[in-house]
């Protein structure tokens, strides 16, 4: 059995030190993030109204879930639209992101300066700026069903095709949701270790073969952290179908705060399944990378 070192005084005044200063954070987190969540589990299983004594809750099983998926006729498709919307954007996103930071990781001149300008919209153009271009239509791209690409794509496939119009018709949006990302990508190219790029390029590796068994595999988890991240991000904007329904039904003095806890709980539970499945796909184990990494040195020696 392995002997549990014992902490000397000062490392434990150290970890003291350190609880201490996560304490307003953790009270922050429980108060307004842990209990609010778990709060929405309670509600979606309550008829909540207002009385003129306040808020009241009376239990009434599933029936909350049973309004959203069987009774109210645009939860489902509004859902559906949801999960279609994060399918499409989050891979073109962390793709786009990808391809841009590789771009701007090349020695090029004013490298500072294109780096800024494609993050630059994330800092200036804040949500409420956001919303105000989306309401006036400055972000979409008109015409799009007179291309020609769109009338080809629609006599194969008319979802694919109206799946392109929502991709071409928020592309500006798009473009705004890689900033982060890329910011992401850039550090991880950053950091591959250079030897096992001029280990590569000695064994006559051309830049595609370094592309898709050097760079890419190494970046997995990033690009994993990507997903999730435009996941959740796609879901906190107005182009989220469910959040019109959510903030509806909150508003509803009948029984809306139950109705609306459902929906919310649903849709979560969408969110984090994709997350998951995201992670499922892109999660690559430590052992693969370091047998990639030692694979490269002995190639070099």
């Amino acid at each position: 059995m392995k002997k549990v070192k014992k902490l000397s005084v000062s490392e434990k005044r150290q970890g003291l030190f350190g609880y201490l200063f996560l304490l307003p954070w953790l009270i922050g987190f429980f108060s307004f993030t842990v209990w609010p969540f778990v709060y929405t589990i309670f509600l979606s299983f309550h008829e909540v109204r207002l009385t003129v004594e306040g808020w009241s809750t009376t239990f009434n099983g599933i029936d909350n879930y049973n309004l959203a998926f069987l009774r109210n006729t645009e939860f489902v498709p509004a859902l559906i639209n949801f999960l279609t919307m994060e399918l499409l954007y989050a891979p073109v996103i962390t793709v786009i992101a990808f391809i841009i930071a590789l771009l701007l990781n090349q020695k090029i001149k004013f490298r500072v300066g294109f780096r800024a300008l494609f993050f630059l919209p994330v800092i200036v153009m804040s949500g409420p700026v956001m919303y105000q271009l989306m309401d006036s239509g400055s972000m979409t791209f008109a015409g799009i069903r007179d291309m020609i690409l769109y009338q080809v794509v629609e006599q194969f496939s008319r979802p694919l095709a109206n799946a392109l119009v929502s991709l071409f018709q928020n592309f500006s949006m798009v473009l705004w949701f890689t900033g982060i990302p890329i910011i992401l990508f850039i550090s991880g190219i950053q950091k591959i270790n250079d030897s096992m790029l001029e280990a590569a390029k000695i064994d006559s590796a051309t830049t595609w073969q370094i592309l898709w068994k050097i760079i890419i595999p190494i970046i997995r988890p990033i690009a994993m952290v990507s997903v999730i991240l435009t996941i959740v991000q796609l879901g906190t904007y107005s182009i989220n179908p469910v959040l019109p329904l959510v903030q509806e039904a909150i508003y509803n003095t009948t029984s809306g705060l139950g109705v609306a806890s459902a929906f919310a709980w649903i849709y979560t539970v969408a969110a984090l399944v994709l997350m998951g499945v995201a992670f499922a796909l892109l999660n690559q184990k430590e052992d693969a990378v370091k047998e990639q990494m030692l694979a490269a040195k002995k190639r070099k020696m």
